[in-house]
């Protein structure tokens, strides 16, 4: 199962980037033996200043056809690693071929968008950098493939 992170906004180098593109070449090489990965990440810009609708509209474009949707949002569910890989590990095995997680800009989600995700995750109640979001699902992706490939990464 490929995992498309569709994200409003772009990143530039730096810490973020580094440490994003080193959990997803964890996910890869541990993803792989496991049918899941690679993961990539499509990133949108709203140039118009549409808002969430917009932003909604440039995510649809990038979301692969069929994929399941996974938004990340303050009113998604709160989820543990375990929990999460068994998710990771039933959407796989249901014969869908794509995850696509969805990260909306400032504003989050536009509601029609996030109505039509198949599961909504949390992070807590707390408010994250759109930046620091993206580094927290690569992390938790790479953390559920060590968890299904049973490696001593996650210490549950």
């Amino acid at each position: 199962m490929k995992v498309t992170i569709c994200a409003v906004g772009r990143l530039r180098g730096g810490p973020e980037r580094a440490l994003i593109d080193e959990y997803c070449a964890r996910f890869d090489r541990t993803g792989r033996q496991l049918g899941l990965g690679p993961v990539t990440v499509a990133e949108i810009e709203d140039k118009k200043g549409g808002g969430v609708a917009a932003e909604a509209a440039l995510l649809d474009r990038v979301c692969p056809a069929g994929a399941i949707r996974l938004g990340l949002d303050e009113r998604g569910r709160l989820m543990g690693s375990t929990d999460f890989a068994s998710s990771l590990a039933g959407w796989r095995d249901s014969g869908r071929s794509d995850l696509a997680v969805l990260i909306g800009g400032a504003d989050g989600l536009d509601p029609d968008l996030r109505a039509r995700c198949d599961s909504l995750l949390s992070f807590g109640p707390m408010v994250w950098p759109h930046m620091l979001a993206r580094v927290m699902i690569t992390e938790q992706l790479y953390r559920a493939a060590s968890i299904l490939a049973g490696l001593p990464y996650h210490r549950a």
